[in-house]
């Protein structure tokens, strides 16, 4: 089979995640179709790494959704469509923007001032990847915490584990409007403003749907 990357053998930080974007680009790319086998040792030889980083790759797209396993077989690729994302984002713009008007009117908690100060952070130093998607997890389950529902953040966190394959790493041209939208966020609700904090919501994911569309046509 032809190799499509070469990487050391040695294990190296970041391996992990650099097979997991691979594979998920592979996928979202179209060289690995829906309904395709994922097989470790032939992955693992196809893009010169481990079975290690290929069996935690293939977990981690699981989780996501992008990958399924039916009945304890082989793990295949999932048959998606565009229509698949737009109704997850629909659905958590209706859910995360109530919720941010809720959490406006709990007027905020040190855990979000905590949130807000790393993410300005991040424009006097980059964050990894790893890192950048866990501010943003934790800046949005923080939001429905505030909410004050569990049930309302347990919907939220299944819905974006289920479009995180969309992470800063795919779209590098939303770094910095996403910093600008989150703060925008996190400011209305720490100034007990719930009309603006929902507007600021509402704003946040309607960029990301556009362009998580964008980005699925330009592989399509």
């Amino acid at each position: 089979m032809k190799r499509i990357a070469a990487w050391d053998e040695a294990p190296a930080p970041g391996l992990g995640h650099a097979t997991y974007e691979r594979l998920r680009d592979l996928i979202l790319g179209g060289a690995l179709p829906a309904d395709t086998a994922l097989q470790e040792k032939r992955l693992a030889d196809q893009l010169g790494v481990s079975r290690t980083p290929v069996r935690e790759a293939i977990t981690r797209l699981v989780a996501e959704g992008l990958v399924v396993r039916n009945g304890g077989l082989t793990p295949v690729v999932r048959r998606l469509s565009i229509g698949d994302f737009v109704e997850i984002l629909h659905v958590r713009r209706l859910l995360e923007v109530e919720a941010a008007g809720l959490a406006a009117e709990a007027g905020g908690s040190p855990e979000l001032e905590a949130v807000r100060a790393r993410i300005e952070g991040f424009r006097r130093e980059a964050p990894s990847p790893d890192e950048h998607v866990a501010v943003d997890d934790l800046l949005h389950a923080t939001i429905t915490s505030l909410a004050g529902s569990r049930l309302l953040t347990d919907l939220v966190q299944g819905l974006r584990q289920r479009t995180k394959i969309f992470d800063m790493g795919q779209m590098p041209h939303r770094f910095e409007p996403g910093i600008v939208e989150h703060l925008a966020i996190i400011d209305a609700v720490l100034a007990r403003d719930p009309d603006g904090a929902k507007a600021a919501m509402r704003a946040h994911l309607d960029n990301v749907l556009a362009s998580v569309i964008a980005r699925v046509h330009r592989l399509a």
